[in-house]
């Protein structure tokens, strides 16, 4: 199987001084103190032969540029793939990747005000930020435009996914108080602008929801850590 990383010296964590290793820092500093490395390390348990976990842990962040967002979109085959970490370690990374996403998303639980598009990204972010294939949510707003419930539409490929309009509008109505939209999907490629079915879709759907006294007020397209708000770049059509 084709690795990522080629051997290298290491030194292992039996043989550092004790002030030096993951676990002792973590006691005497707290773990704010550690580097990613050394919290890898900690998450990994042990390296493999000649090579110590922080090592293991220095060598699984240079395979993604140190970039954590793209650390956090690898899968199960993916860690796996990599020399000296089996199922038991790859389980656990995507194990704490998946609690540190679900804390980021934990405030959602309290109906968010989402008045903005940055406000409406943040919620989402941890949602639809990591995925590798297309999904379709919908918003659903009060009037002063806290979050009623949000309601996942479709789930596609890596390229498209299908969003059908009158289940959008049937969930939405499920709502009492709702009276407005936020229509939000993923681009997992990364590339945050709106393609042109996106633009004849959200025309579509904005110009339909006003047949139901509803309104989208945006459209967000998640590109990673970076996005696309309809409403911002003015693209929603006119009333």
């Amino acid at each position: 199987m084709t690795s990522y990383f080629t051997p290298s010296p290491s030194l292992l964590i039996r043989d550092m001084g004790s002030n030096d290793r993951p676990r002792e820092r973590l006691r005497l500093h707290g773990p704010r103190a550690l580097s990613d490395a050394e919290l890898i390390a900690l998450i990994l348990g042990s390296g493999r032969t000649g090579v110590s976990a922080l090592t293991l842990a220095r060598q699984i962040l240079l395979s993604v540029d140190h970039d954590l967002h793209e650390l956090a979109r690898r899968d199960l085959i993916a860690f796996e793939s990599l020399r000296g970490v089996g199922e038991a370690k790859a389980m656990r990374l995507i194990a704490s990747l998946e609690l540190g996403r679900r804390r980021e998303h934990a405030f959602s639980t309290s109906k968010p005000l989402l008045s903005d598009s940055e406000q409406t990204f943040r919620y989402l972010r941890p949602l639809l930020g990591d995925l590798q294939h297309e999904e379709f949510h919908v918003l659903c707003l009060n009037q002063a435009h806290r979050l009623l419930g949000r309601e996942q539409i479709s789930s596609g490929g890596v390229t498209a996914t299908v969003a059908d309009a009158k289940q959008i509008f049937r969930r939405a109505l499920a709502y009492a108080g709702v009276t407005t939209l936020v229509l939000a999907h993923n681009h997992p490629s990364g590339r945050a602008q709106p393609s042109a079915a996106d633009v004849h879709l959200t025309n579509k759907l904005a110009r339909a929801a006003r047949y139901l006294d509803l309104t989208i007020i945006d459209h967000i397209i998640v590109a990673g850590r970076r996005f696309y708000s309809f409403a911002d770049h003015q693209a929603l059509p006119d009333e």
